[in-house]
């Protein structure tokens, strides 16, 4: 944890501290801030560390639990019973009116909205006006360091490898009786393994109707068959198994026939035009030391989907942050689900992936992008068009 750099930041945004809180896991980014991995043993009290702007830090830990948080620097203090807790926290807050914490107003961003009701409760009682760390949090927790991009790519390349060959499987034995989503997903599974992938869900695999959910996922006991002249949509995600690395996350569709229906391509040819609008907008942003917001991204993309008939039908953000988990907590390219405007900054990754959903079938092309401080790139190959899997 680099406190001069958080500090210096608390500074620029008229903020007195920082309050990081935990209880029993409830807010992984303060863990992580904190440099406090899942593998290690912590807490089953409530924890609090306090970032000052100018100052030393401070801590407030259970007396049973004299142990933790002793890797941060700055003052401690303990306490046991709950009103050892409440003077513990008085003192430590004291001085304190702007603080910022894993808070998001209204839950307008939910994956920065950790802390509970009742702890933000206890700051206004104090006098304390609880702010979003929304910003802080992006700045510190979700720009990758040049390890992360580089685990990055290598499970994005481990990824296209496994798309590659789910599309051979599917063309090799597209008219046997087992050819299944399910069959197919845990083929994927097992690829996965083989190349040191791993994942908090398995692979998405989705055949014509099925595609048309946009978070259809097959299991054992509930299947399509894949058959001739069918979409099958594949959407799958995974990090390196190593501490730090972060997710690569594609989507792509293909057609068990020679030739895709018009209808398809159609609709293959809008969600790649949103897509290619988003990616045009960031890039050209980023190219020209223009700032851009996350809901900026999404209007790009869809707009595009509204523009051609079928608005209704793109049902989900354009695109999430990419980070430890696959849902990572920098900004989401969001104007629907959300209003999402936080800045794009250099460091930061995250998907563009709109999508169109019918009774019949959907289509959705995901890709990832990645900002630099001059440049914008996309992390691996751009699905053009339909892919033939017969």
């Amino acid at each position: 944890m680099d406190i001069a750099r958080i500090q210096e930041a608390l500074r620029e945004h008229s903020l007195d501290g920082w309050l990081l809180y935990d209880f029993h896991g409830s807010n992984p980014i303060a863990r992580r801030i904190a440099g406090l991995r899942e593998a290690t043993k912590l807490t089953t009290r409530r924890w609090y560390y306090l970032i000052p702007a100018t100052g030393e830090p401070r801590s407030l830990v259970h007396d049973i639990e004299q142990d933790s948080l002793t890797h941060l620097p700055g003052n401690r203090l303990t306490y046991a019973g709950r009103a050892a807790l409440e003077s513990g926290l008085t003192s430590m807050l004291k001085g304190m009116s702007r603080v910022a914490l894993e808070y998001s107003p209204g839950c307008a961003i939910p994956y920065v909205s950790r802390v509970d009701a009742g702890t933000v409760d206890s700051l206004r009682q104090l006098g304390i006006k609880p702010l979003s760390s929304a910003d802080l949090v992006q700045r510190f927790e979700a720009v990758w360091d040049d390890a992360a991009l580089a685990a990055h790519r290598a499970a994005s390349e481990h990824l296209y490898t496994i798309k590659d060959r789910t599309f051979a499987l599917i063309r090799d034995h597209l008219l046997t009786e087992a050819l299944t989503e399910y069959t197919v997903q845990q083929r994927m599974v097992d690829w996965f393994t083989e190349l040191g992938l791993v994942t908090d869900c398995p692979p998405v695999v989705a055949a014509q109707q099925s595609s048309g959910n946009p978070h259809y996922l097959p299991t054992a006991s509930e299947h399509r068959r894949i058959r001739p002249e069918q979409l099958v949509l594949i959407d799958l995600w995974g990090k390196l198994d190593s501490v730090g690395a972060v997710y690569a996350d594609i989507t792509w569709v293909g057609y068990t026939g020679a030739t895709p229906p018009e209808k398809a391509s159609e609709i293959f040819g809008v969600v790649r035009a949103a897509r290619d609008a988003a990616v045009t907008l960031v890039t050209s942003r980023v190219r020209a030391k223009q700032s851009i917001v996350g809901f900026e991204v999404d209007r790009a993309a869809r707009d595009v989907v509204v523009a051609a008939g079928f608005g209704d039908r793109f049902m989900h953000r354009t695109g999430h942050s990419l980070g430890e988990e696959v849902h990572g907590n920098g900004v989401h390219m969001d104007d629907y689900e959300t209003h999402d405007d936080r800045r794009v900054i250099a460091g930061s990754g995250f998907t563009i992936e709109p999508g169109i959903y019918l009774a019949e079938f959907g289509v959705r092309t995901e890709i990832n992008m990645y900002v630099g401080n001059d440049d914008a790139t996309v992390t691996g190959p751009e699905q053009l068009e339909l892919v033939s899997l017969c």
